[in-house]
């Protein structure tokens, strides 16, 4: 009796865990302008300006033939705010753009350091997060609506 419970058991975890599994594997899909505007006017007291697309690539370090499509908003320098949000052609270069941001924010925190220590504060609580082919780096003033923004958006 014992044996057959521990098996019912088993059978019963492996179909849980494969549906988690499934759900993980759910196609997302982002207007990426949408998302960087709702950010934009949501989460920073900031005004930031547009970055040219053709720079985006070389400002955070991406590969240009894996970038599908950015957009970027950025401060003068005044503050360390930004927002960016990177569709990238597959999974693998979305995780490889999460590394790449994530040096863009600790170079950003070193520069910081140097003349405005509470803007270097700040980039310690950057949102860098993946979904599917989806990239994210907010760096802003409310990162509690940032992470309410980001979760509708599935992140």
């Amino acid at each position: 009796m014992k044996k057959g419970i521990g098996i019912l058991c088993a059978a019963a975890a492996a179909i849980m865990l494969t549906a988690c599994g499934s759900k993980q594997e759910e196609t997302v899909s982002i207007e990426i302008e949408s998302l960087a505007e709702e950010l934009l006017e949501t989460v920073t007291s900031d005004s930031l300006s547009e970055t040219a697309s053709s720079l985006i690539p070389s400002i955070y370090y991406l590969d240009e033939d894996a970038v599908v499509s950015a957009v970027a908003y950025a401060s003068s320098g005044a503050t360390s705010c930004e927002i960016a949000v990177i569709e990238s052609a597959d999974t693998e270069d979305a995780a490889a753009a999460e590394e790449k941001l994530q040096t863009r924010v600790d170079n950003q925190t070193e520069l910081y350091a140097t003349y405005n220590e509470s803007e270097a504060d700040r980039l310690d609580t950057a949102i860098i997060k993946s979904t599917g082919v989806y990239t994210v780096l907010c760096v802003c003033d409310d990162t509690d609506a940032a992470e309410k923004i980001l979760d509708s958006y599935g992140f």
